[in-house]
């Protein structure tokens, strides 16, 4: 009898099978994974979808200050990537001070509810890996 985890095991392998199944990967030069997938993927990424999922406009020092510890040049790389991708837009007010607001796109927000199911479960299952690191170097 097949357990609920056989089950979404085979799952899992029959989606895989589909998505890398037809790859040959001696000449494939497209990878859905790395080309569209890293860049949103990355943890400066996936800190800035998740606060202009939370607020529904940010401008450039807000957002720095949430997410905290990345730097001014590397916001602003992410910022333009995730913008040219469709994630995000990027409004500019001719005032002085310019002003320059940030807000998720509906391709953003379709990307986003993806992410939560994703930071969910890491929430979730945090202090598994943490007890398994502590284990992993006591080993």
């Amino acid at each position: 009898m097949e357990t609920v985890t056989d089950n979404q095991k085979l799952k899992v392998a029959k989606k895989l099978k589909k998505m890398f199944g037809h790859i040959d990967l001696k000449t494939e030069t497209y990878c859905p994974i790395r080309d569209v997938m890293a860049l949103a993927s990355d943890k400066w990424s996936i800190l800035i979808m998740l606060y202009l999922g939370y607020f529904p406009v940010l401008r450039f020092n807000k957002l720095k200050k949430y997410v905290y510890g990345i730097s001014n040049k590397v916001l602003s790389e992410r910022l333009k990537m995730l913008e040219s991708d469709g994630y995000l837009t990027r409004t500019m007010y001719p005032e002085v001070p310019i002003r320059v607001e940030y807000q998720l796109t509906n391709f953003g927000h379709s990307y986003l509810r993806k992410l939560l199911e994703l930071t969910e479960w890491a929430t979730s299952h945090g202090d598994t890996v943490i007890k398994n690191r502590k284990k992993f170097k006591t080993a």
